[in-house]
């Protein structure tokens, strides 16, 4: 791997914008002071990845709604009113993702390893903090495969075209709330600057957190405070739909009444869960088998090759196993998602570094592929592995 030194950014500076989740739990800083260098081809071939599987995802959500397959992604009942009502309706735009790869680099071919299409992480990191790197070491910001601000922005552009119901003269701007659970800064900030893209968007824009929104089958979605009176046309929420249905199973029957009385647009759509499930790489190999960028995957154990195990709604790197093909268990992370349904992905080769980091790249869709980043590891890669920026390698 092509990797070089950088200068870190000071703390300091990383508070004052809001990105205060910068030392993992070790007290190890959680963005690298390396970059990966990138190649023009290997960046291109990237983007070329995620536009291919996004429109497989497609095809795939949809034969699972087709055939009723819910069970097999472990989606809850309550959701799926709600799933098949955005998916027929073209104006419930899925905002954006992050699809997560193995490969790409030093000709190690790229493969899926998931696609986090609800509430994904690295949003910050991705558009903000690793331009600011390249600016921070002098260097030419605009050489790296980064749009990401931009694209939700324009996203956001795309909604308002969708839905002139809330936006029917220049006077009438649609309204956009913006939710976090508040005890996760990375949530709250990472809606926040999201909020940022929708005001420049022109949208009108709030942030509340979700214990103080105001949910309603007719009235829609609204805050109702000394400050704040209003009711909204969207809502960006950093709460998962699983969570919902099964710590809120009241509010997600008010928001598919919200949804079929035309009161309010949710995002990420409800049917982003369908392409959030690890469930749905089963489907992908079923429909796709030996598709160069999939990986063979199943709900039993594969036999006579390496594999890792994982759950269908799990996250930040939890409940993942991996396992040789002879059966042993090398190595394993525990966490809270072991009641889902199993899914055994064949192992994939990870780009590595001279001292052992595997380097996974994360690449964010949002209408199109927009922001390149990389997480690096020793062992499993979770949600607080060391993140490392990129810049393309002819620009060093």
């Amino acid at each position: 791997m092509n990797i070089i030194k950088i200068n870190p950014i000071n703390e300091g500076i990383y508070t004052e914008i809001g990105y205060t989740w910068y030392n993992t739990p070790d007290a190890a800083p959680s963005i690298a002071d390396e970059l990966v260098c990138v190649t023009e081809a290997e960046g291109d071939n990237y983007y070329k990845a995620a536009e291919e599987l996004y429109d497989m995802y497609i095809q795939a959500a949809q034969y699972v709604i087709d055939n009723r397959l819910y069970h097999l992604l472990d989606i809850d009942g309550s959701l799926i009113a709600m799933i098949e009502h955005t998916w027929e309706d073209e104006r419930h735009f899925h905002l954006m993702g992050r699809f997560d790869f193995a490969g790409g680099l030093d000709g190690i071919p790229i493969k899926l390893i998931e696609f986090n299409a609800d509430t994904p992480s690295l949003i910050f990191e991705t558009a903000i903090i690793q331009w600011m790197l390249l600016r921070h070491n002098k260097m030419d910001e605009t050489q790296q495969y980064n749009s990401l601000y931009e694209a939700i922005k324009e996203s956001f552009v795309r909604l308002r075209q969708l839905n002139p119901k809330f936006a029917g003269s220049p006077q009438d701007i649609p309204r956009a709330l913006f939710s976090s659970l508040d005890e996760f800064p990375e949530d709250e900030n990472t809606a926040r600057l999201i909020e940022e893209a929708a005001f420049e968007a022109d949208f009108i824009t709030d942030f509340e957190f979700v214990d103080k929104v105001f949910f309603s089958s007719s009235e829609g979605i609204s805050l109702k405070d000394s400050e704040r009176c209003y009711r909204y046309d969207y809502w960006f929420k950093s709460l998962p739909y699983e969570f919902i249905s099964l710590y809120e199973p009241d509010l997600a029957a008010i928001l598919t009444d919200v949804l079929r009385n035309e009161r309010a647009v949710l995002l990420n759509p409800p049917y982003a869960l369908l392409f959030q499930s690890k469930g749905l790489l089963k489907i992908l190999w079923d429909m796709y088998p030996g598709h160069p960028l999939l990986l063979e995957t199943s709900f039993e154990p594969l036999a006579g090759v390496s594999y890792v195990e994982k759950k269908t709604l799990g996250r930040e790197g939890q409940n993942v196993s991996i396992v040789d093909k002879t059966g042993r268990t090398i190595l394993s992370k525990d966490g809270e998602y072991g009641a889902y349904r199993s899914v055994y992905q064949e192992f994939a080769r990870f780009p590595a570094d001279g001292v052992g980091r595997s380097y996974q790249a994360g690449v964010f869709f949002s209408y199109e592929p927009c922001g390149l980043g990389f997480r690096r590891e020793q062992g499993i890669i979770h949600n607080n592995s060391q993140f490392a920026g990129h810049i393309v390698a002819s620009a060093v």
